[in-house]
């Protein structure tokens, strides 16, 4: 299989694949719609973004895979994989190919949205990936409940009280595989001078992308999540899409109740492309105190590409 980034001469496959994408990131492709509509094709060819698509073609085979990371993660992520028929016959060096893609870009993880039935779940396993979580997206429509409670647009004051939210929410084990953005984008809601509840936004042409963090003690729940669909801002008629992750799933309750409809449960699945190792590192203002000093271990994340004197290049096997 000969795996090779996309050129213009590969034009003809986005037609050809449109109706046969798998899309692996959900919020993208709510927001955004289909990643290979004409609308994307100058995001692909556009070297200064962290957009790469790649074509794996080989034995009358030709898939293809994109993977984006944003702007101020530390994580990467793919957006689909196509034609979706094919699936399952040989993705496997193509997940590879991308995966090293993201490394270079720096990323410690790469993520994955993907219903456990889907043939693709199986080659994400094989390829490294494993489940770290699940989530259901649910459409919200306009709720009937009365409207209570106070939402606004959160500020870089509110991170700490965010962040610490995040921190009770979130298991301890998933929070560095997908950290929270230092610039906060979404609307926060406090009682009594306490943050009970935040919630990300991420608006696109095609709809607007709800991530909530809602604490379990958090009083008056369908009435403030009735409320935040009511306070996004700029949201016209565009559909509201809100994510609820495994560690929250308590709230499909209360969205079933406010009449929003359910998609298909998925698996989160992450790729690690770092690994932690230990390096010595001599402590300058020890050496002075004590002589002589024994080197300290600090253990250090190894990234694809160092940027630090403190971090060295380390690559998975594969």
């Amino acid at each position: 299989m000969t795996v090779r980034p996309l050129d213009l001469l590969d034009l003809p496959y986005l037609a050809r694949y449109r109706r046969e994408v798998l899309a692996l990131d959900s919020a993208r492709i709510l927001t955004h719609g289909n990643p290979l509509g004409a609308a994307a094709l100058l995001s692909y060819l556009n070297p200064r973004r962290h957009i790469y698509t790649a074509i794996c073609s080989g034995d009358d085979l030709s898939l293809m895979g994109q993977v984006v990371q944003s702007e101020g993660e530390s994580f990467a992520r793919l957006t689909f994989l196509a034609p979706n028929e094919l699936l399952g016959a040989g993705e496997v060096p193509l997940l590879d190919h991308l995966a090293r893609q993201a490394g270079g870009w720096g990323a410690l993880h790469l993520l994955a949205e993907v219903d456990e039935r889907s043939k693709a779940f199986k080659s994400l396993r094989q390829a490294g990936f494993a489940m770290h979580a699940w989530q259901r997206v649910w459409k919200l429509d306009n709720p009937a409940t009365p409207i209570v409670g106070d939402w606004y647009e959160a500020a870089s004051r509110d991170f700490v009280a965010v962040q610490g939210l995040y921190s009770q929410i979130v298991p301890a084990l998933i929070q560095p595989v997908e950290n929270l953005p230092r610039q906060l984008g979404g609307l926060i809601c406090h009682t009594k001078g306490e943050v009970q509840a935040y919630a990300g936004l991420t608006h696109g042409p095609a709809g607007i992308w709800v991530q909530p963090l809602i604490h379990p003690d958090a009083e008056a729940v369908p009435e403030r999540i009735a409320s935040l669909f009511h306070n996004i801002p700029d949201r016209r008629e565009r559909p509201v899409y809100v994510c609820v992750r495994s560690y929250q799933a308590w709230l499909e309750g209360v969205l079933e109740d406010l009449g929003a409809s359910a998609g298909p449960r998925q698996a989160v699945m992450v790729k690690r492309l770092a690994k932690l190792q230990k390096v010595e590192e001599k402590i300058p203002v020890m050496e002075k105190v004590l002589k002589p000093a024994a080197p300290i271990a600090s253990t250090t994340e190894m990234l694809y590409s160092g940027s630090s004197k403190r971090y060295h290049t380390g690559k998975e096997k594969e």
